[in-house]
């Protein structure tokens, strides 16, 4: 089983930047689709970002598309979030999820191992 811990959340401003980190611990995230989800306070847990095993292939929510970046670094076992522009609609706790095989997801179902998630609070 592998630990995803993430890290870089904070409380930013309206228009503000933020990366989050997901580091993986116990194996290696190299054959992994990895995905980015969040949880805003009252709202169902949402896709937000997902990458495939190499990095070659990214799908967006729309509300991020433009704003938002995924990637990743296998050699550390680690996976970003870049957020740019950020608007306070953005406030939310932010998850990292792996995937047990190599290609992407929106379905939070499909993602097998959670990280314990970061807050994000963008003020306007």
């Amino acid at each position: 089983q592998v630990q995803l811990v993430e890290s870089g959340g904070g409380l930013v401003q309206a228009g503000d930047s933020l990366r989050l980190s997901c580091a993986g611990s116990g194996r290696t995230l190299s054959s992994n689709a990895m995905g980015w989800f969040r949880r805003a306070p009252g709202k169902e847990r949402e896709f937000v970002a997902v990458i495939s095993w190499r990095g070659t292939s990214t799908n967006y929510a729309d509300f991020v598309k433009g704003r938002f970046t995924i990637s990743r670094d296998n050699a550390k076992n680690t996976v970003y979030l870049q957020m740019n522009s950020l608007r306070p609609e953005d406030t939310a706790v932010y998850y990292c999820a792996a995937r047990d095989v190599s290609y992407g997801s929106v379905r939070d179902a499909d993602f097998g191992s959670w990280g314990q998630g970061t807050q994000v609070t963008v003020s306007s």
